[in-house]
């Protein structure tokens, strides 16, 4: 192709990627009535009140996804340096992308268009490497709240729960000693001839050393926090007469719930609020609040952020070498 197709081409997409991301979000949040439950909730309450709780929320998420630029920015040096706000457009990028994606595939290429066109794909193999760490917090502090639920909450043999503790051990374990050996996927990618051919893809698996991998996790524990306790705020908030450790309970088990199963971010606050209905209805009767909460969550850390990487967009440079200042 030449240079005036590519680039005709190249502007067509992002207008297509803008325009698809905001007629989808149009379009889920005038039928969202879970959303009109929150401002009901909220419009008898002192403004000053609102204002401030809102705006400490938002406020966590945009260092929610600063931590995860930072985590972008250390998890791709190996493979190409960034700025720190480059880190922070590909990463707004990425989540305008998502939110028309199964499983919020999009993110990696939102990310990886801001990478040299050859580096792009050694990117989506380092990107896993960040989201593994952060599926393993998110499946360890939901199997030990699961534990915790299942012993306040079900009539279960001792025995019984004594083997879903053992399992639930070994399983956060071998997760745990997997990620800090990521390198051993690479050697089994290259003891099979089919995937042999491709190592110069993968082989950054085997430069991250432990030390590296600790700080990606530590940081990956930074963002857990931020965004439950962006959980805690609201919950306590709307629904002053729950105890925190339940409500802590409670929000690991549904981000636990949630990693395992298939998504679209726009469906994906339908998942999340059967999955918050499911389990608080052991602890509250409130079950529109628990709803709204869900939902206000699901507007600032994902319709929010979706909006403001769609002026990212325009940045990404799908055929050429990407330029930085």
């Amino acid at each position: 192709m030449t240079s005036q197709i590519k680039k005709i081409l190249s502007i067509a997409l992002k207008v297509t990627i803008v325009v698809l991301a905001f007629w989808l979000i149009y379009n889920k949040l005038i039928t969202n009535g879970n959303l009109k439950n929150f401002l009901v909730l909220i419009k008898e309450l002192p403004a000053a009140e609102i204002f401030y709780v809102m705006g400490i929320v938002l406020l966590m998420m945009l260092i929610n996804w600063g931590l995860e630029a930072i985590k972008w920015r250390l998890l791709i040096k190996r493979v190409e340096a960034l700025t720190l706000w480059r880190a922070v457009e590909s990463v707004f990028c990425g989540l305008t992308w998502a939110i028309f994606t199964p499983n919020r595939l999009g993110e990696y290429g939102g990310r990886v268009f801001f990478l040299s066109p050859k580096r792009r794909i050694v990117g989506i193999v380092a990107m896993v490497v960040g989201t593994t760490g952060q599926l393993l917090l998110t499946h360890v502090f939901g199997i030990i709240a699961v534990c915790v639920f299942v012993y306040r909450f079900t009539p279960i043999d001792h025995r019984l729960f004594l083997v879903l503790c053992a399992i639930s051990t070994a399983f956060c374990l071998f997760y745990l000693i997997f990620y800090f050996n990521i390198k051993w996927l690479n050697g089994i990618l290259l003891s099979m001839r089919i995937t042999r051919k491709y190592k110069r893809f993968y082989a950054i698996l085997a430069r991250y050393k432990k030390a590296e991998l600790l700080r990606i996790l530590l940081l990956c524990l930074a963002r857990y926090i931020v965004f439950s306790t962006q959980y805690f705020i609201m919950f306590l908030w709307l629904i002053p007469d729950l105890h925190l450790t339940d409500v802590l309970m409670l929000v690991c088990i549904s981000f636990f719930v949630q990693s395992s199963l298939p998504s679209l971010d726009l469906l994906d606050i339908g998942v999340r609020s059967v999955t918050a209905l499911f389990f608080f209805k052991y602890v509250t009767d409130q079950h529109a609040a628990v709803v709204a909460c869900v939902a206000s969550i699901w507007l600032i850390n994902i319709i929010i952020p979706a909006i403001l990487g769609s002026f990212f967009v325009f940045k990404l440079n799908f055929f050429g070498s990407t330029q930085r200042n």
